[in-house]
């Protein structure tokens, strides 16, 4: 039961007993005198009774007050907030002990100086208190925000919340209250989120119904803008009509797919012209308890086209601006399988002859020029609408579509025409003549790699053909290419799996019947097909860039043999190396030459450099390099004298010892009409200009008598011995 209504009933019996004990006093006055004083003391009983428990219950109400007041000051307290009330009339100033955690002042400190809340506010942050004052006088509640400097130095943010009370007769402020709080963390961390949200080189936007309601650094400076305008303004007013719509539709149609995150790529032109491409991430979000989308952008204009340009480096030649490697494959794969359109295809594979020698002659500068304008003549030997690539070094690929034999043969013929011409760097000329392999779809293939791999092999063929022609893929040619191809991988191979060997053949003095000198000659052992003919193998390696590892290995193990003989005591003996031209031309042949000599410790007075003709090309360079040869001590002699570039002056100038006849003036000494004369002029010019004259390829005793005849002393070839281990060669000549 409620203490208020007991205590009700407790007032109404105490008037009751007051009123009882009236009427006995003024109407029972013949009662015994005693019955009634006892009447009385029952009623004074009863008062003091009810007068006790209205004290208990006073006493408890006031108990319960105290213990409310004191959990509520617990509260204030433990929230960092203070209460500070004062009445101006009196000048009457109530505090809370909340106010000595936020200000680290003690209560008494602002009972004593009632501006100490003032003289404490940051220096910088004083103009608050005369914007509350203006504000006050139009306002009843006013929110203001500053910096406070406590006892310890540290500063705190404080949110005041003023509450003014003001007379309504004079319009006198009466009563003014603040309720402070501690927002410094609160604000530090707005001020970092606000300063990483400022930071970001990206977009960060939140937009209300299509309407800016805030945007970073980052995206008023994207949209030339100062921040005022921006906010407020609808994404219609930013973008295009078309751009617009564009917008409303992904975002409703990745509402529509419950998408967390909307995303979406837009164009956008800047004031002054530039275009951009901007991709936008969408997300819904409560902002000020609103629905509202955040906004993520980022301008990719640079990353397309940074991508863009990945990918043109990946399907474009750089060097010659066609179409590369990748291109050509992902273009043919995609008209044989998806165009119906096409009903045959002719793939030409285009390798430039004597291109590889231009490169190592003249360097890959020139090379590079001569690429680009041979980029340049096969497109304006096609069509518009052929394709050609370049699939790396010198090979080139081009493509013709429902093009009979007949008309691709015209194309080919077309194209070797336009190598008729030469090429012009630097005021130089170079013939530079192509080498064309042909295959046919559907009939020579159906996929890609099988037309290729055929039009590559059919390249092969050309080139057996000698050079500048072209050559259709057939079964019976590929069988040479394929084995041609198949040789080439595996020399790459030779010099690790230990397959080449050195034999020696006999140069033999012709009037004495004794051992001159030797040539050291190349063999390899396949091993599937076993020895091959040096005709095979050595222009496959000279068309690649083996002949000079293989030239290395040859200069190096002749050197060893050929110390291994001086130390047996044999050092008369004269060692020929055959160099190619090449080798030759390479420019680390010279330091490689000098290092292995020095190496190896070897006698350079009878070891011989066989070279040919063809170095005469480049005069000026022959003449220093073979100066510096004979410096190491080295001889030199000239192979095939003959079939090739020689000139009588250039023979005076260079620092040459010895020339070989070439096998073919050999072979005719036996001609019924030219009888040797050929022969017989080198022999001459040779002693003239003082040269050692060596007759090679010797086989019979007609052309044995003749150059004895003719005072050719020294002579190789079968007649007298094939080439030798060198096992064999020091049992039968050393």
């Amino acid at each position: 039961m409620d203490y208020k209504h007991s205590e009700l009933k407790w007032i109404i019996a105490i008037g009751v007993f007051v009123l009882f004990s009236v009427i006995l006093n003024v109407f029972v006055t013949s009662i015994n005198r005693v019955i009634f004083i006892l009447l009385q003391l029952i009623i004074t009983a009863g008062l003091l009774y009810v007068f006790y428990q209205l004290i208990k219950k006073i006493t408890y109400v006031l108990g319960e007050y105290a213990q409310t007041n004191k959990k509520l000051q617990s509260i204030f307290e433990t929230l960092d907030i203070a209460i500070w009330f004062h009445d101006l009339k009196t000048n009457t100033l109530m505090i809370t002990a909340g106010i000595e955690t936020i200000y680290g002042y003690s209560v008494e400190d602002f009972y004593k100086n009632h501006n100490l809340w003032k003289e404490v506010i940051h220096p910088d942050d004083k103009k608050v208190l005369e914007e509350r004052a203006e504000l006050l006088t139009k306002q009843d509640v006013v929110v203001s925000n500053y910096r406070i400097i406590k006892p310890n130095g540290k500063i705190r943010w404080i949110k005041d919340r003023g509450i003014a009370v003001f007379e309504k007769a004079t319009g006198e402020m009466k009563e003014f209250t603040s309720v402070l709080i501690d927002i410094t963390d609160n604000k530090e961390n707005e001020d970092k989120f606000t300063k990483l949200v400022d930071m970001s080189p990206d977009i960060i936007a939140v937009v209300m119904d299509y309407k800016l309601h805030y945007i970073n650094k980052a995206g008023i400076k994207i949209f030339e803008s100062d921040h005022s305008p921006l906010v407020g303004l609808s994404v219609n007013d930013l973008f295009p009509e078309e751009t617009f719509h564009y917008i409303v539709q992904e975002f409703n149609k990745g509402i529509e797919q419950k998408r967390q995150v909307i995303e979406m790529e837009i164009d956008f032109m800047k004031g002054n012209g530039e275009k951009l491409l901007l991709e936008i991430h969408c997300m819904r979000i409560l902002f000020g308890g609103q629905d509202a989308v955040l906004i993520l952008g980022r301008d990719i204009t640079s990353r397309k086209q940074t991508e863009l340009k990945i990918k043109q480096l990946a399907f474009t030649d750089v060097l010659t601006e066609l179409p590369n490697r990748n291109s050509c494959i992902s273009f043919l794969n995609d008209r044989l399988l998806n165009c119906d359109e096409v009903q045959t295809m002719s793939v030409l594979f285009l390798d430039l002859d004597q291109f590889k020698r231009i490169n190592d002659t003249k360097g890959h500068g020139t090379g590079d020029i001569i690429l680009k304008k041979v980029a340049h003549r096969l497109k304006s030997a096609i069509k518009e609408n052929d394709f050609v690539a370049r699939l790396g070094g010198d090979e080139f690929l081009i493509l013709l579509e429902n093009k009979t034999k007949w008309e691709t043969s015209e194309v080919a013929k077309k194209i070797i025409s336009q190598f008729s011409v030469p090429f012009i760097v630097k005021q130089d000329e170079f013939f530079v003549t192509p080498s064309i392999g042909i295959s046919m779809f559907p009939e020579d293939g159906k996929d890609q790699e099988s037309l290729i791999k055929n039009a590559d092999a059919a390249m092969y063929v050309a080139k057996d053909y000698g050079k500048n022609n072209y050559q259709f893929y057939s079964s019976s040619n590929a069988e040479k290419g394929a084995r041609k191809m198949e040789l080439e991988m595996a020399l790459q191979k030779a010099i690790a799996n230990n397959e080449l060997e050195l034999y020696y053949q006999p140069q033999i003095n012709n009037t004495t019947g004794n051992i001159y000198g030797v040539e050291a000659l190349l063999r390899w052992k396949h091993p599937a097909y076993g020895y091959l003919s040096p005709d095979e193998f050595i222009p496959i390696a000279e068309e690649t860039n083996l002949m000079l590892s293989i030239g290395e290995w040859v200069l190096t193990h002749a050197f060893m043999q050929k110390k291994k003989w001086d130390l047996a005591g044999k050092k008369d003996i004269k060692l020929a190396i055959n160099i190619s031209a090449r080798q030759f031309q390479y420019s680390d042949f010279f330091p490689f030459l000098q290092k292995e000599v020095k190496r190896l410790q070897i006698n350079t007075a009878k070891i011989e450099l066989e070279i040919t003709e063809s170095i005469m090309q480049n005069i000026e360079k022959a003449t220093i390099e073979l100066n510096s040869i004979k410096r190491l001590g080295f001889q030199i002699s000239i192979d095939d004298f003959g079939k090739g570039y020689s000139s009588l002056s250039y023979l005076r100038s260079l620092p040459i010892d010895t020339i070989k006849i070439d096998k073919s003036f050999i072979d005719d000494i036996s001609h019924p009409k030219h009888k040797g004369s050929l022969a017989k002029v080198i022999i001459d010019m040779g002693h003239n200009m003082n040269f050692i004259v060596i007759a090679e390829g010797v086989e019979t005793k007609e052309q044995v008598d003749f150059l004895q005849k003719h005072e050719c002393e020294i002579v190789q070839g079968y007649y007298y011995s094939k080439p030798l281990t060198s096992d064999e060669l020091e049992k039968l000549y050393l």
